[in-house]
């Protein structure tokens, strides 16, 4: 690994921010890693993150990058997909980075019949300890291996972000709570949160 970018120091922090140590954290890691080598740390909202998934590895990007959903400069969609598009605002440089499947190796089905079990029936003690090594021996390699060998680069389709906007808040009709106005919605001339709405449709 290239720990020009990412040292020891700050891979312990990001494991302490997060909680845990997991191939989805070495994921993010590795996605993060490119980051700061070709756009460097985010200054308030100059990096734009926008992430595919909600596992693991987006705290990595939280952490080490810069990009957080509190500043608007971190953006998810529910796409299900180990990718992550960095955009950097002043020269409008983008990638996006999609998570090679043969990253797995031999240890995709494994961890599927395990998890599996996992949730459904527990694991006994020699199958806990196969789970736990082949987690570390798949997070040992997403870190030991090339980036090109983690991740295809594939420009983005999508031009930059706009910026995090204020908007103005209204009041939900029937919990009464203020709603940011792009998030709400409208019946019989009433103005409703989501929530709220999806009670009163139902009826």
């Amino acid at each position: 690994m290239d720990t020009n970018s990412i040292d020891q120091p700050k891979i312990t922090e990001t494991i302490n921010f997060h909680g845990h140590w997991c191939p989805g954290l070495a994921i993010g890691i590795r996605a993060a890693e490119w980051a700061l080598k070709e756009m460097g740390k985010s200054p308030d909202e100059e990096i734009v993150a926008v992430v595919e998934t909600d596992m693991c590895g987006v705290d990595a990007i939280q952490s080490l990058v810069g990009c957080t959903f509190g500043k608007g400069n971190m953006i998810h969609k529910d796409y299900g997909k180990n990718a992550f598009t960095f955009y950097r605002r002043r020269d409008g440089k983008a990638m996006r980075l999609v998570l090679r499947s043969d990253i797995y190796g031999n240890t995709g089905p494994v961890l599927e019949k395990l998890h599996h079990k996992m949730q459904t029936e527990g694991l006994n003690q020699e199958e806990e300890k196969l789970w736990k090594e082949t987690r570390s021996n798949l997070s040992k390699r997403i870190m030991e291996s090339e980036l090109t060998e983690v991740f295809e680069f594939k420009t983005p389709e999508n031009l930059v972000p706009k910026k995090a906007r204020i908007l103005a808040s209204l009041t939900c009709a029937s919990c009464s709570e203020p709603v940011m106005e792009t998030r709400t919605r409208r019946l019989n001339d009433q103005i409703f949160c989501i929530p709220c709405f999806e009670k009163v449709e139902s009826r």
